[in-house]
């Protein structure tokens, strides 16, 4: 490694910190290198010294221009509409760019930026205030809309079920004391209650599938890369995705216009997309108008049911019913649907499971980013540490702590080894879903394996296996296309009976999957089904 300066002032290490530190690695310096090495690491921490007091590049929002007022936590029931709301306010443009979302309410999950509004990220084990604007929240306001306020997530977004966050249970608007999902719960809520007309959720394994299907509204994970992710908290930047959760599906497109699109900064996005790719409104109006057959708009479309997708663990029987009868109305509608068999996505979700603990646990709970070019959420590392204190672990819930329970386990006895092959274990499982899109347009299977569960009266009086046991599965079908990257797309189907009590009629919902930045074609399969029914009377 290059040495840029020596600097004949800098101070030197002592002999004991050498010794210390080779100590530590399990290294051994020779005697007569001891004083090279002091001389080295200690002109190297001046140097370092001098970067960290620099000022640092943080983009500050125009606060002129993009005003925020009346922040304050909701407090009861009524007011954070059954636990949807964590924070609320008023933020918009005073002059806005476009009029795409003019006269649209917004929700942002609560792990999205704002500057001046608390950003929980569903957990006390970090307190951080933001003093910038994420480039989605900065797109929604110059594209006409008001941001109202933020969702609430659950906890460190690493739950599939609605009573973990910091800010409270979250109920699904169809049933008190059942599941919304997660971890974009409150996102879920406010756009099935009508509290705001559309919401941005995060989706890391289903984040934004979950609380869609199980609310009964439309949810969009869109290609890895395609909306920009800086500005938000991350879980891990290989499976991070924004992304849309809406009423309809014309509504959807509307947004993903709003908010996709490269800014420069985020090294997840492509640098270049073809001219035309981002017109996803226009492109869907001109698809369902120009039907030769208005009874059959899906004629010429080729839909793919991955079988797999039918039979991953605790699949329920009225899940898969529903899903099955959805799929035949896509026949009705002029679709070509043939089978197709994928083997390996019965262990696709098993592979991400393995791969998340170790970069998951120092990008997520540590917010250690190291190796990526991108915004820096520098004043939440510092708060973040390079290790969880006591505290901070004991207001994780059960997710976050098995996650990073598992990065301990998994680094200190399998090490990069492991991540390495289970990334090459998904770029197999990648290529084989892109062969299987190359003879279909989209892939079609149930969004979840099950119905929302019952929440508990008092989450902590329960153990994390107990918690932790009602997500088992639950990732089956939305975890593999985080680690592909492909646009998976869910939209409400009809009602099933919930598990712990059949009077209960709870939503459920259809995945529909495509090539990578053809995210149109998913929104043009999900438009056509949701035009010709309506999902709450089947």
């Amino acid at each position: 490694m290059s040495v840029v300066t020596l600097g004949a002032d800098a101070p030197k290490l002592s002999p004991e910190e050498i010794a210390t530190l080779s100590s530590k690695s399990g290294i051994k310096i020779k005697d007569e290198h001891v004083d090279d090495f002091a001389r080295l690491l200690g002109a190297l921490d001046q140097s370092v010294k001098d970067v960290l007091n620099d000022e640092d590049y943080y983009p500050k929002p125009d606060l002129d221009k993009y005003p925020r007022n009346d922040i304050h936590v909701p407090e009861g029931p009524e007011q954070s509409d059954k636990g949807g709301w964590a924070t609320k306010f008023t933020a918009k443009s005073v002059a806005p760019t476009g009029d795409l979302l003019k006269g649209r309410t917004v929700a942002l999950k609560d792990n999205v930026a704002l500057a001046g509004v608390r950003c929980t990220n569903g957990t006390a084990a970090v307190d951080w205030t933001p003093e910038l604007d994420a480039t989605i929240a900065t797109r929604i306001m110059d594209a006409g809309a008001t941001i109202t306020g933020k969702a609430a997530c659950e906890n460190a977004c690493m739950e599939g079920v609605s009573d973990t966050s910091v800010t409270g249970k979250v109920h699904n608007p169809y049933a008190d004391n059942y599941s919304c999902g997660g971890s974009s719960s409150g996102s879920g809520r406010l756009v099935a209650t009508g509290s705001v007309d559309m919401a941005i959720g995060c989706d890391q394994g289903g984040s934004i599938r979950i609380p869609a299907s199980m609310c009964g509204i439309v949810g969009l994970k869109p290609t890895w890369g395609l909306v920009p992710y800086t500005g938000i908290v991350s879980l891990e930047c290989t499976i991070d995705h924004a992304g849309p959760v809406t009423k309809t599906v014309r509504d959807c497109a509307l947004f993903l216009e709003a908010i996709a699109g490269t800014d420069g900064i985020d090294d997840r996005q492509p640098v270049y997309l073809p001219p035309g790719t981002l017109e996803y409104t226009k492109n869907l109006d001109s698809f369902l108008s120009s039907a030769k057959d208005s009874s059959k708009p899906l004629e010429g479309v080729k839909v793919g049911i991955l079988e797999e997708g039918f039979t991953i663990p605790n699949m329920d029987p009225n899940i898969h019913s529903i899903c099955t009868s959805a799929v035949d109305k896509l026949k009705d509608l002029g679709a070509t649907v043939t089978k197709i068999s994928m083997p390996s996505h019965t262990n696709a979700a098993v592979v991400w499971m393995c791969s998340m603990p170790i970069a998951g646990g120092k990008q997520g709970l540590l917010s250690d980013m190291s190796g990526r070019k991108q915004l820096y959420l520098t004043d939440r590392v510092v708060k973040s540490g390079r290790k969880l204190s006591q505290e901070a672990f004991d207001k994780l819930s059960p997710g976050g702590q098995n996650l990073y329970m598992r990065h301990l386990y998994l680094d200190e006895k399998y090490g990069p080894e492991l991540h390495a092959k289970c990334s090459n274990l998904l770029r197999k499982i990648n290529d084989e879903y892109d062969h299987a899109l190359k003879d279909v347009d989209v892939l079609v299977m149930p969004t979840l394996p099950s119905p929302p569960c019952k929440l508990f009266e008092d989450p902590s009086a329960h153990g994390p296996l107990e918690r932790l046991s009602r997500n088992v599965g639950l990732v089956g079908n939305t975890a593999p296309f985080n680690s592909t990257g492909h646009p998976a797309l869910t939209i409400p189907v009809g009602f099933v009976p919930a598990q712990e009590d059949e009077s209960v009629k709870l939503p459920a919902g259809l995945q529909i999957v495509g090539k990578k930045f053809d995210d149109i074609e998913c929104l043009k399969v999900a438009a056509a089904w949701e035009k010709a029914y309506d999902w709450k009377t089947l």
